[in-house]
């Protein structure tokens, strides 16, 4: 599961638990997004009659984000009528995302209040989610409901007022638009959570439904301009042929038409998930640039496998009922770590990758991996059991913690199936594979939205129904192991090795140039930015041992001002010289000298065959599609 600035106003929703009449009639919400440039939106709702006493809350677990992110400092202006009069309201002095009232019994009540999105806000937080000319409304941001009612009871019809002249995609099913004003169609409060806006004055929508598809696929993009948004047609047919892969791979869909929601600026990307869409956020220009592409061109792919595994298909804690349960997240190595796997295989399918890209992220994961020493003490399980805890830490010490930017349960969770997949395919002589697995258990009936979820038994079932193994002792062993290496079975298993060379691969030079940074992480020790300063330090390493810390900044090397070119040259030099590599470091108010010794020179991680075994990685890597 990073960007610019926006804003919300929300409101609040109620049912049949505190609605005086048992109506169908859905509430009224108007968000008027008219000053959304400001960071800030502005919303009315509607309600039917009510009963005197109810509690309201604010949205706290948000799906996909497997943590209890919801903005609530950022719902302010809060105010409360019926029959003409103002009512008052309390928050719960326990759950602060609770609101209780006292109204009259039988009156309409009507709701009003902005949510503003600080510029400084990262993540999917609503400050993140705009710039002057484009947005992403996430609806959970801007609602309430009634604490006790289910979303799937909260019935919601919204209206959406949007800037002079912008454009706009959705899954949401729209019922009349009048020039920048959509009408939407009455749904349950789950869906219009799932189903996220995108909205901009620079847009374009793309038709990516193959040939024969009864269920319209559509790639809708916003930039800053529009020659951001300006796909080439080959581009725009390897999206197609990832629509033909992922109906190949489950041979079912569960959803009415597919939208993937593109919104570009900034530096930032990430995804969230959801049934019949996706919320993909990349920097500016990411889908053209080809070094955006080599680092990010599987996001959305990643998202669309959600349709399935996690949307579809969920694991038992995480399917809760309403948005103030607490989810457990014991399973995000499947919900997450399978996802990743596929999601990068499907790049390769569909030839937004080539298997040199894909080959190049392995190693760069399987080395993250296998230089982690926070591995000895917290477990892969761990790290999902926390992750409520895990998302957005300063990436200091992130080594020693097994998370930073995003859990381990990714990376390695790519591993991991990726091993599976081998044992599968060993176990009965090249006839199946995880593929069919993900027929067996991910497929089914096409049809609409909905959640069936599942356990940890139950995902050993559907193993063992593809092939016999000891699939709960495989994984046991896996997800508790404090082993200090990491699980590298499958990269070997499929013909591969990790290895180090003195030259960076592609990709490690795409996120040098795009990420501002020096990952010297597997030669001194030490994740550097372009600038000197120090992300994270390797115990153990070199940079470890002479004292560097994170957060310090590194501005001479032997008596040279910093730069990364200084840093290589003063690496190279010391492979021929027993002499220790001089750093000169800002700390705070101090500047220390400190002195490394390291001789081996730049060590970069890449993919080697081993031609005694077979290449088994090309075969996972073949496309299935009809478009091959």
């Amino acid at each position: 599961m990073h960007l610019s600035q926006w804003v919300f106003a929300g409101v609040v929703c109620l049912s049949s638990l505190v609605l005086a009449q048992t109506s169908s009639a859905p509430m009224r919400l108007s968000v008027d997004a008219t000053e959304v440039q400001r960071r800030i939106l502005h919303v009315r709702l509607t309600m039917p009659a009510v009963s005197a006493k109810t509690t309201l809350v604010y949205p706290k677990w948000i799906p996909g984000e497997h943590a209890p992110t919801g903005p609530i400092n950022d719902l302010m202006g809060l105010h409360f009528s019926a029959r003409g009069a103002t009512q008052l309201w309390q928050r719960d002095d326990v759950d602060m995302f609770a609101f209780r009232l006292q109204n009259p019994a039988n009156a309409v009540l009507e709701a009003e209040f902005d949510v503003t999105g600080p510029s400084t806000e990262d993540e999917f937080l609503l400050g993140n989610s705009v710039t002057r000319k484009q947005m992403v409304l996430n609806w959970n941001q801007v609602v309430l409901y009634p604490l006790g009612m289910t979303a799937d009871e909260v019935k919601v019809q919204a209206r959406l007022t949007l800037p002079a002249g912008w454009k706009f995609a959705s899954a949401l099913p729209v019922e009349t638009r009048s020039a920048d004003t959509i009408v939407f169609k009455p749904v349950s409060l789950t869906t219009l959570v799932d189903s996220p806006v995108l909205a901009g004055a620079h847009f374009r929508e793309f038709d990516v439904t193959p040939a024969g598809e009864d269920r319209r696929h559509f790639l809708d993009v916003t930039g800053e301009t529009d020659a951001a948004i300006d796909l080439p047609d080959d581009l725009v047919a390897s999206y197609r042929r990832l629509v033909d892969e992922t109906g190949a791979l489950f041979r079912s869909r569960h959803y009415r038409s597919y939208h993937f929601l593109v919104s570009m600026h900034g530096t930032f990307e990430d995804g969230l998930e959801h049934p019949e869409s996706s919320d993909n956020r990349l920097p500016e220009a990411g889908l053209i640039d080809p070094e955006w592409r080599r680092i990010y061109a599987y996001l959305l792919a990643h998202e669309m496998v959600h349709s399935w595994n996690g949307k579809f298909r969920r694991p038992a804690g995480l399917a809760t009922s309403d948005y103030q349960q607490p989810m457990k997240g014991d399973l995000l190595w499947v919900y997450e770590g399978l996802t990743n796997y596929l999601g990068q295989v499907l790049a390769v399918r569909s030839g937004l990758w080539t298997a040199e890209r894909y080959r190049d992220k392995v190693a760069d994961m399987a080395a993250f991996l296998d230089n982690r020493p926070g591995r000895t003490w917290r477990s892969l399980q761990d790290t999902t059991i926390s992750a409520p805890i895990a998302y957005g830490p300063s990436p200091q010490w992130g080594a020693l913690r097994r998370n930073g930017d995003t859990p381990d349960f990714y990376s390695e969770g790519s591993l991991l199936w990726l091993e599976v997949d081998t044992i599968i395919r060993s176990r009965s002589g090249g006839t199946k594979s995880v593929d069919d697995f993900c027929r067996d258990f991910y497929g089914g009936p096409s049809g609409p939205p909905r959640v069936i979820p599942y356990s940890f038994d139950d995902l050993v079932s559907g193993l063992s129904r593809v092939v016999a193994f000891d699939w709960r002792g495989f994984f046991d062993e896996r997800l508790n192991s404090l082993s200090p290496r990491a699980p590298l079975g499958g990269v070997q298993a499929s013909g591969w090795r990790l290895a180090y060379s003195g030259s960076q691969t592609p990709l490690s030079a795409a996120l040098e140039s795009k990420m501002a940074r020096l990952d010297m992480r597997y030669s001194m020790g030490a994740l550097l930015e372009t600038s000197g300063l120090v992300a994270d330090v390797i115990p153990g390493t070199p940079a470890d041992r002479a004292g560097l810390t994170p957060g310090a900044k590194i501005v001479a090397v032997n008596s040279h001002v910093f730069s990364g070119q200084e840093l290589r040259n003063a690496l190279r030099a010391a492979e021929d010289s027993s002499e220790p590599i001089e750093l000169r470091v800002m700390d705070g108010a101090d500047v220390v000298e400190l002195r490394m010794d390291y001789h081996a020179g730049e060590r970069y991680p890449h993919l080697e065959r081993e031609d005694s075994s077979p290449d088994v990685l090309s075969s996972i890597l073949a496309p299935l599609g009809k478009a091959k």
